[in-house]
């Protein structure tokens, strides 16, 4: 890689690793409210994410600006591709800790009973956010990623994230059909829920283009 490249990309890399910390620190802080029942760690957690768009746009000017200002080879242009598509899914990523931040709350205070699933729940979360880190150990790593393991790790979450997704949603369903006038709020939960396997989908896309930026090929390849 050109040295001029270097610190441009860098510093790219590492404003886009601060975004997905910020996340992850949200993702734990609404994890950590459901676990131990405490409704202003939700708060918290959207704290954490006031300025995601602001960021996340601003890191898209910086990599545009890159563009227009160098001349990019090609594994300088597949990192700075892969990084602008990869902002989009953390804005989505973080919009969605963001609003089941919020949800969470509101279900931990209405009248639903979540004991029977409170530890699918935690499992299905902690899967999500397993992604989450692994990704953002890749982009403290830098070079030293490797990025073939780091897809094959997210892709085990993920997995686990699908099966135990799918046993949500059959007890969610359950709920929907026996709790008569509540049925409406459970439907409700699966609506927040699926925002953790979304998350996890999202993850995917993340570490394959990691992949595309470090093996090259076609973008498809890896999706």
């Amino acid at each position: 890689m050109l040295p001029r490249y270097e610190t441009k990309l860098r510093d790219i890399r590492t404003s886009i690793s601060s975004l997905l910390s910020s996340i992850i620190v949200a993702s734990k802080e609404s994890l950590r409210g459901f676990e131990e029942n405490r409704i202003e760690l939700y708060e918290s957690a959207r704290d954490h994410l006031k300025t995601l768009q602001t960021d996340a746009n601003a890191i898209d000017n910086e990599i545009i600006k890159t563009f227009a200002l160098f001349g990019p080879e090609a594994q300088e242009l597949r990192l700075l591709v892969a990084y602008l598509k990869m902002t989009n899914d953390l804005d989505r990523i973080g919009d969605a800790t963001r609003k089941y931040a919020k949800r969470l709350e509101e279900h931990c205070k209405s009248e639903c009973d979540l004991s029977v699933i409170t530890n699918t729940i935690v499992q299905l979360h902690k899967t999500a956010l397993n992604a989450l880190q692994y990704i953002h150990e890749c982009l403290i790593a830098d070079d030293a990623c490797d990025a073939d393991e780091l897809y094959r790790k997210v892709m085990v979450e993920e997995s686990k994230n699908d099966d135990l997704f799918s046993i949500l949603e059959k007890d969610l369903l359950n709920l929907i059909i026996t709790s008569g006038e509540l049925s409406v709020e459970y439907v409700k939960v699966l609506g927040t829920i699926r925002k953790l396997e979304r998350t996890c989908d999202r993850a995917v896309n993340i570490a394959a283009l990691l992949l595309f930026a470090q093996n090259g090929g076609q973008m498809h390849m890896y999706n």
